[in-house]
């Protein structure tokens, strides 16, 4: 294998790895400015931008693996179909909490709702996202496959 082969099949496994600490981070950065209090109405306001942010970022993530990585790896190695089948439950369960946080953010609920809907959103991404890291990064790191690994996990 020559030295450009190999750095590109463990760019897949660095690259979610990256996603996932980007996206850790900006809800840790929400969770500590929202605890923070202060006015309502500038912390809901910072919060409903993030939302947007994040949220998009999070849903592109989940589109472009369900669209494009899960079926990659389905087709390389059939045995993790289940698996496979289980992070798109999560992904699923992921947008709904997504959808339950931005609307707590439109309607401007106080922020100990806001803080509840946060709580939900990063117990369950992080139980995903351990999840996933422990099922496919040694699979990730021997994925040869030619397709840009920002176009298929979201560009954080």
């Amino acid at each position: 294998m020559r030295d450009g082969e190999q750095t590109r099949l463990v760019a897949w496994s660095r690259e979610l790895r990256s996603v996932h600490g980007r996206l850790r981070e900006a809800l840790r950065v929400t969770r500590e400015a929202l605890a923070d209090g202060g006015s309502a109405g500038p912390a809901t306001r910072d919060l409903l931008l993030f939302c947007h942010g994040f949220c998009a970022a999070l849903t592109a993530h989940h589109e472009g693996e369900d669209r494009e990585l899960f079926p990659a790896i389905a087709a390389r190695h059939p045995e993790l179909r289940d698996t496979l089948r289980r992070l798109r439950q999560d992904h699923s369960m992921i947008g709904h909490l997504l959808a339950g946080l931005s609307a707590a953010v439109a309607r401007d609920v106080p922020p100990e709702e806001l803080g509840r809907h946060l709580e939900g959103v990063a117990a369950i991404m992080e139980s995903h996202f351990r999840y996933e890291e422990r099922q496919l990064l040694t699979v990730l790191e021997t994925l040869a496959w030619d397709a840009d690994p920002v176009a298929v996990l979201g560009p954080l």
